[in-house]
This record gives structure tokens, sequence and C-alpha cells, in this order.
């Protein structure tokens, strides 16, 4: 089954939110890196998504004119097999990649980037839809701490338990990196 890496959001325009925080950006980061690296050596084609929205202006950081919409800086460089820009959660959404899935006979995805429980965990349940088989690389991804309505505090680790626990055998099998190189 031919496979392709999605490497998802993973751009400096997060550096610019207020809820940033760096303080587990180096555990992901190796595992990213591990991932991409491993799929390089594999010959495994490895696809970078960035995305794009709102007002086309110097401020907006998820703007092109920004200067933000760039690879974070501590991403390992890599020739992308190809670059899609995105404005919705799926990368299959308007970008062409599906098009370029199918021109590529790519049947299995595996998914890695920021943020976990938002545009990765999109793409993974529309990628499932769509028939392809899906990895989904838990510690290849990554998201902040968010607030409950309430206001109470959802931390990280419990976004990934959930993320994971909604995903797992429905719309994806969830894996590390060092699994889903093993394959």
């Amino acid at each position: 089954m031919k496979s392709c890496l999605i490497v998802i959001d993973v751009q400096e325009s997060f550096r610019q939110r207020p809820y940033f925080t760096a303080d587990k950006l180096p555990a992901y980061l190796a595992a990213q890196n591990a991932l991409i690296a491993g799929c390089i050596q594999r010959g495994v084609p490895v696809v970078r998504i960035f995305h794009v929205d709102g007002p086309k202006s110097k401020d907006n950081p998820f703007a092109i004119e920004s200067g933000h919409v760039k690879p974070l800086a501590e991403l390992m460089a890599f020739d992308a097999a190809e670059t899609f820009y995105k404005n919705r959660h799926s990368a299959l959404v308007g970008t062409g990649l599906q098009v370029w899935l199918a021109q590529n006979g790519i049947q299995k995805i595996i998914i890695s980037g920021i943020r976990t429980e938002q545009c990765c965990e999109t793409t993974a349940r529309h990628a499932s839809d769509l028939g392809y088989t899906v990895d989904y690389v838990l510690d290849a991804t990554h998201t902040w701490d968010m607030k409950h309505m309430d206001g109470s505090a959802l931390q990280v680790a419990d976004i990934k338990a959930r993320t994971a626990a909604v995903l797992s055998e429905r719309f994806a099998r969830i894996c590390t990196a060092a699994q889903a190189l093993a394959d």
C-alpha cells in the first residue's frame, strides 16, 4: 500500500498567537522531525500543508503577507513532494491534495502536525471518509492547553487522549512516530 506523510500547519504563524508556549514543543518536534526523516529515508513522499486565513495583511499571522506562513524554525528542512495552502480545517478541502493523492496512487495517509484536535483530527476524519487508510501519529501532533466553556482548564494531555479515543478504530490507527515508521 503506497503511503504519504502529511505535515499539517507546522508554521511560524502559531508563535504569534497569545496561547503559544514553547514548553512542550521540543518533544513534539523530536517526534515530527524523526517521522519526516524516517519517511524520506524510506522513500515515502512528504507533503507540506500551510494554513492561510483571514485578512491579507501584515498583522494577520496566518496571511502570506505577514511573513509567518513558513515552517517553524525548529522543523527540519526537507524538500516537500508537494506543498498546499488551505483555508479550512481539513487539508483535503479546496487544496488539490485529494487530486495529488489520486494521481500518485496514495492509499495510506500518515497524519502529523499542528493542531492535534483541529486540522490534524479533521483531516484524519475526512481522509477516512474518503476511503484512505489513516495512521494518526499522536506524538507527532501538537497543540496547546484550552479552556472549557466554564473557564476551567483543558490540558494538552487530555486533548490528545480525547482525540486518540474518538479517532481510534473509527477513523485511524493511533500510533507513535516509531510505530508509523516500522510499517
